[in-house]
């Protein structure tokens, strides 16, 4: 069993009293034959009230992680991913995904505190957000069946990803009256979310890098979310033609470049209109940026990437950080195989840096390249998150870590709890 320590002596007392009378309503709710009871053992009361930040996952059945093996008392929040905007309402592809998030509300019996959410959306689901939001006939069908949905699955909240309000993204439809549909959608959720009387969560995901926030009307929106969720991972897009770290902490400056080539393409890229721009991204300098577009502090939570990104280079000069690439990405790799045949093993050798506060792991004989969080970056991302009074950090996603000891999600619990 591990208990949270609460900010108080209150709050202390508070909990156990919530624990105990939560245990006894399930005991209750358990013996009355409902469709999803399961009795299952309390671990542990850990809720945003009883932490000093927010703890979310992303969380898609996969990898062969059950939800019951998610370590839900160390989280606030679980996001189910995901639905889809299909004929203007918000629904799953596929009936398998019905029963995974039946299976995820069920262990809410463990962390009563945990609010379980379900996120629409995301980079290959983003389609059918620009014609719903863009009349309000369509945003009343989609919002009525959020509502809907909710109560059929009994959770706590919606996470909007649409990826993006105008821009294209994997290809999506995209239009420039976007930028004011995504607010009145908002506003619509947020109306009709606080009309049922219960207390749910509104949050959305937000790029992690400026150009994002162009299309959004960034201080109108925080009105109606309770979180702006950064995903402040792939900072790297898999066919840039150099490495970089793609879920850095620490601000990179241009000048942090000098005497490499990657200095000299990003230059070119930034003089040359029709290229992607390719400055160096990070956590501290979105957060910054939002701060001064006016979003509350408390409603930031910042992104962790329980994944890496490979690619193979053409130099083995500086570990291969920075370096120009053989190509486009190789893939994407689990923290889980990360750690158990990629650190320190196998030919491959871990690296930290420290003005990018993030590790990186090279194979000199295969000239490969890999940027990814471990548990040290994941610390400093959680205690970065405490110290500047933002709303919490999120990762994508649960499926993706270790499930032995040590894991990410210990990292980020050690150092809420401590």
């Amino acid at each position: 069993m591990y208990i949270s320590i609460s900010k108080t002596k209150d709050h202390n007392i508070m909990n156990r009293l919530f624990i105990l009378t939560t245990s006894i309503l399930l005991v209750l709710v358990c013996s009355c034959g409902d469709r999803t009871a399961k009795n299952l053992e309390l671990e542990n009361y850990f809720s945003v009230d009883s932490s000093e930040i927010a703890v979310m996952a992303y969380y898609m059945a996969r990898n062969n992680y059950a939800p019951e093996e998610i370590p839900v008392g160390k989280l606030t929040h679980i996001i189910f991913s995901f639905t889809e905007v299909i004929d203007n309402k918000m629904a799953f592809r596929n009936a398998v995904s019905e029963e995974n998030l039946r299976q995820l509300v069920i262990q809410k019996q463990r962390n009563p505190g945990l609010k379980v959410m379900v996120a629409c959306g995301g980079w290959g689901g983003s389609g059918g957000f620009s014609d719903m939001a863009a009349n309000e006939e369509n945003r009343k069908i989609f919002v009525e069946s959020v509502i809907d949905f909710i109560n059929e699955y009994e959770i706590d909240g919606l996470d909007i990803d649409w990826e993006y309000p105008g821009l294209p993204g994997i290809g999506n439809p995209y239009m420039p009256e976007d930028r004011e549909n995504f607010t009145a959608l908002m506003k619509e959720l947020r109306e009709a979310m606080d009309a049922t009387g219960k207390d749910l969560t509104l949050t959305f995901a937000a790029a992690g890098w400026d150009k994002y926030f162009e299309n959004v009307e960034t201080v109108e929106v925080m009105k109606y979310a309770d979180y702006m969720n950064l995903m402040t991972y792939d900072f790297v897009g898999g066919n840039q033609p150099f490495t970089a770290h793609h879920t850095n902490l620490g601000l990179i400056s241009l000048e942090d470049l000098e005497g490499t080539d990657y200095l000299q393409f990003i230059n070119d890229s930034i003089v040359n209109k029709d290229e992607p721009d390719w400055q160096p991204r990070s956590i501290e300098g979105i957060v910054d940026f939002c701060l001064g577009l006016g979003v509350d502090r408390g409603q930031l939570v910042i992104g962790a990437a329980f994944y890496g990104k490979s690619w193979k280079v053409q130099t083995t000069a500086d570990s291969g950080l920075y370096q120009p690439t053989m190509g486009s990405q190789r893939g994407w790799l689990s923290y889980a195989a990360i750690r158990d045949s990629m650190e320190n093993e196998n030919g491959y050798a871990r690296y930290w840096d420290e003005k990018a506060k993030a590790p990186y792991i090279f194979n000199s004989t295969d000239s490969l390249f890999i940027t990814y969080d471990d548990t040290v970056s994941m610390r400093l991302k959680a205690r970065y998150a405490i110290d500047n009074n933002l709303g919490g950090i999120m990762f994508w996603e649960q499926s993706q870590d270790t499930k032995e000891g040590n894991s990410l999600l210990d990292a980020i619990f050690n150092v809420v709890n401590n």
